[in-house]
């Protein structure tokens, strides 16, 4: 999935000085909804492209800020897609379509499974964690959770996940001048995963503050 979306991505980066944060929104609301798309394909190269000057700005920090406030829109775009999907459909209906709106049964089963049994800080939570990072704003819809709460969480999650992609796009770009698209996916994403376990270490911390603070205020 991933070598499809470069090959046909790459052409964007050459029009990243005019179109860059337009491309960055557009494409991150695509992978936070329900239709496949890998995030690593746009945030990555948006945080290069910043450290290089190549975006609209031409100031690298200023680029990866407006680049990361993009891609957080986006996703909260996304997110709010699959909520209302889920909301207005019901689940009778995406469990009988929703192969065909790319949402198999057995992943969504997972994703409410999820939800239910550790209720509205899983919509932060699973924004940073891989194949379920979209599908968790659907079990957020059917139970309709509050506005106020989905949104604070999402913001939280997909911020965190997007400013850590552009990061390494920004560090790869500090390392070298010039780069492939498609290798500097490839090295972003082996950069990710080598490092993964900080982030489960990050998440693990939010989840034990969350859960103290919580038992406190219940008392």
């Amino acid at each position: 999935m991933t070598e499809i979306v470069i090959s046909h991505l790459e052409w964007a980066s050459s029009h990243a000085a005019t179109w860059g944060f337009v491309l960055i929104f557009v494409f991150m609301a695509i992978e936070s909804s329900f239709i496949p798309f890998p995030s690593e394909v746009v945030m990555i190269p948006a945080g290069f492209l910043a450290v290089r000057g190549e975006l609209s700005f031409g100031e690298p920090f200023l680029d990866l800020s407006v680049a990361v406030i993009c891609g957080l829109a986006g996703s909260i775009l996304g997110a709010y897609v699959n909520y209302y999907l889920a909301l207005w459909l019901g689940r009778p209906f995406l469990h009988k379509y929703g192969f065909y709106f790319f949402l198999p049964e057995k992943a969504l089963n997972r994703a409410e499974e999820i939800f239910n049994k550790y209720g509205d800080i899983t919509t932060f939570v699973c924004r940073l964690l891989p194949g379920i990072r979209q599908l968790i704003s659907i079990p957020a819809g059917l139970s309709k959770m509050p506005h106020k709460n989905f949104l604070t969480y999402t913001i939280l999650g997909a911020g965190i996940w997007t400013a850590i992609l552009a990061g390494i796009g920004y560090y790869l770009g500090t390392l070298s001048a010039s780069m492939s698209y498609a290798d500097l996916v490839h090295k972003g994403k082996d950069l990710l995963n080598h490092n993964y376990h900080w982030i489960i270490i990050g998440l693990l911390i939010c989840i034990a503050v969350y859960v103290f603070v919580h038992k406190k205020i219940m008392k």
